[in-house]
């Protein structure tokens, strides 16, 4: 290959991570506004103020069941059919159902849309991280997944600010209008060459039931999801009911989870930056990962503590537990590193919907709880136990920094 052949084609693959970037952006934007947008949109339905919570749960667990399902669908697209299918077809439906969402008049409507909007969002940023992964150079695929994600998540950024300055329903108007115009973007994307070389092979593709065919191929995968498991926790729970935990810890004024959210994903930006790099220098995305667990807990016990919390210091403590759970793009590069050709997709589109899926149990579990205790030490209980388990699970996964991709699983 010539020297400007070669340039060619870095050209090529830098576009792929800025179109990957912007797509998930937009899947950021529509993930997370809902949870902005939430007290609006129930006052404006008819939610009566003792169901905003209860209500809110249902609702969003609806999307994460969506995510869950989607991400199989999906994963099973992306490794038998190819990723760059998984980009278009995923951001066209998400967006379809968020504008769909701008016409909602009850609880019930509002969650089947969110339903079949989380099945849209699943594809994104599994396809998106495994596309990159298989088309750049090894030692430097960690900056185009960490770009990725640093400049995706400032998609709730953008959530938060339509919300200010527009109607709810308008706010998801403007969502699924971006994802259409971002699909003419993608025309250019082209497939890695891995899985074009693993499609001419006659290899079972995309088969989910092979991640169970052996006991050590299950418990990679399980371990694989377990180390993203707080992160949705801290986003969903802690950040989205802070109206309820500021009430709880004697705040004030109440506590704006728009703000909240707006601020914890500036953090979660600036830590996927951060672990990426930090995974760069030390050769080894485990240590970034655990060295992330540790601010998880500092962070939420910190918010957990502070009795009559102001708007400001929340703000700042939403912004360092959100830098604390900015190892997502570093989770699911270790999810697809873990896996073969023909099974990456699915692994990395399934693993990060799962985690999101798991706050489903996970709400139930802390309901559980706080029907025992209170809000506040269900939420510390949670927390420590969540990340135990995330601990636990690295432990037993193997370092994949800089490890060869092409290969297949048998």
């Amino acid at each position: 290959m010539t020297e400007q052949n070669r340039k060619q084609q870095a050209a090529k693959v830098w576009l792929l991570v800025l179109v990957a970037s912007l797509g998930y952006f937009v899947d950021i934007y529509d993930l997370v506004i809902f949870s902005i947008v939430r007290v609006q949109s129930f006052k404006d339905i008819g939610v009566s103020p003792e169901s905003m919570r209860t209500d809110g749960e249902y609702v969003l667990n609806m999307q994460m069941i969506g995510l869950l399902l989607g991400g199989l669908l999906w994963g099973i697209i992306g490794d038998k059919f190819g990723r760059v299918r998984v980009l278009f077809g995923s951001i066209l439906l998400y967006s379809l159902a968020n504008m769909a969402n701008s016409f909602v008049h009850d609880v019930d409507s509002y969650a089947w849309i969110r339903f079949i909007a989380g099945i849209g969002l699943a594809g994104e940023l599994g396809a998106g991280v495994t596309l990159v992964s298989e088309s750049m150079p090894r030692e430097k695929r960690g900056y185009g997944t960490m770009l990725i994600a640093g400049i995706g998540v400032i998609g709730a950024i953008a959530a938060f600010y339509t919300a200010e300055h527009f109607a709810w329903r308008n706010a998801y108007l403007v969502g699924g209008g971006m994802g259409l115009l971002l699909l003419f973007m993608r025309l250019g994307t082209f497939e890695s060459g891995l899985f074009t070389d693993t499609a001419q092979k006659d290899v079972l593709k995309g088969r989910f039931f092979m991640l169970f065919q052996t006991k050590e191929r299950f418990l990679r995968y399980l371990y694989c999801m377990l180390i993203g498991l707080p992160i949705w926790f801290i986003v969903g729970i802690l950040i989205t009911q802070a109206p309820e935990f500021g009430i709880a810890l004697g705040a004030a004024e109440a506590l704006s989870a728009g703000k909240g959210i707006m601020y914890a994903y500036i953090g979660i930006s600036l830590g996927d930056i951060f672990a990426g790099l930090y995974a760069q220098v030390t050769k080894s995305r485990k240590k970034a990962v655990f060295f992330f667990q540790l601010l998880i807990i500092v962070s939420s016990l910190w918010y957990l503590g502070s009795d009559g919390i102001t708007a400001e210091k929340f703000s700042w403590l939403a912004f360092f537990m959100g830098f604390s759970v900015g190892y997502w793009a570093t989770f699911v590069t270790i999810a697809s590193e873990q896996f073969g050709t023909n099974l990456r997709a699915t692994v990395a589109t399934t693993a990060p919907n799962f985690v999101r899926g798991a706050l489903v149990p996970s709400t139930f579990l802390f309901e559980w709880l706080v029907d025992r205790f209170d809000i506040i030490h269900a939420a510390m209980m949670m927390v420590i136990f969540l990340s135990a388990v995330a601990m636990f699970a690295l432990s037993q996964l193997k370092e994949s920094f800089d490890k060869d991709l092409n290969y297949i699983e048998e």
